[in-house]
């Protein structure tokens, strides 16, 4: 199955579609920013593997020490995502996907192979029953019910950074930290955006543009994060709907 599959390369970035937004013919605003995000990104060894197709089938990781999320570890990579859609659905690509992953980890030395998930799945997670199956167990957990998953190799386990247990800020405003990662997220915030400004609602919206401000960051994150009223909220990649109906309490 692996000649089914393709992985972008700074020689076919720019050509190859990107899997996560496809239903549009125009070039889109999400898509282009995050093209230029990982052309940033694969040379640090960040990995995007598709399905050679016009389909939304894809796995995302790279090395943990590169992985723009607050959890430390040795070794490991960090799983972003890995995605099946639609008819595509029950045909063997995600596990084909993830063996890819677990395969490559193990061929490059690693440690093992880490993810994002929690006791409740969040819809911007990668499954983790799906992952449980493959022998991925959870090695740390926050008080809030989020957890990080590893399959380990060596008996080591990574960590959510001391940072990322805070899960509250000072700041009382609607407050979202974000990164480019995800095409979806360049909508979303600029709706926001656009809401915010035009009902005076007072808001903090805060790129993640380096490593180092990702690895600092005061809460888990996979490419977004909320926070109101001082408290973490969600990974989740809202909507206006939603936020409306959060500051409408």
């Amino acid at each position: 199955m692996d000649a089914d599959f393709v992985n972008l390369t700074p020689e076919n970035l720019a050509s190859e579609h990107l899997c996560c937004i496809i239903r549009t013919k125009k070039l889109h605003p999400g898509v282009e920013a995050k093209r230029q995000w990982l052309s940033d990104r694969l040379s640090e060894g960040h990995v995007f593997r598709k399905l050679n197709a016009k389909a939304t089938v894809f796995i995302e990781y790279a090395p943990l020490e590169t992985a723009w999320v607050p959890i430390v570890g040795d070794n490991y990579y960090y799983l972003y995502c890995l995605w099946t859609y639609g008819s595509f659905k029950g045909k063997g690509y995600g596990e084909a996907l993830m063996k890819h992953c677990l395969a490559d980890a193990k061929e490059k030395g690693k440690s093992g192979v880490c993810l994002l998930g929690a006791k409740k799945q969040k819809g911007w997670l990668t499954d983790q029953s799906f992952a449980k199956k493959f022998g991925f167990e959870v090695v740390d957990s926050t008080d809030d019910g989020y957890e990080l998953l590893a399959l380990s190799f060596d008996g080591t386990k990574p960590a959510f950074a001391p940072n990322a247990r805070k899960q509250e800020i000072e700041s009382e405003e609607l407050t979202i930290y974000y990164d480019m990662q995800c095409p979806y997220i360049y909508q979303n915030i600029e709706k926001i955006r656009e809401y915010c400004e035009s009902n005076d609602v007072p808001a903090s919206l805060i790129q993640v543009d380096s490593l180092q401000k990702a690895k600092e960051l005061p809460c888990v994150f996979n490419n977004w994060a909320v926070f109101y009223k001082g408290k973490f909220v969600t990974v989740n990649v809202l909507d206006v709907s939603y936020i409306k109906k959060m500051i409408e309490k």
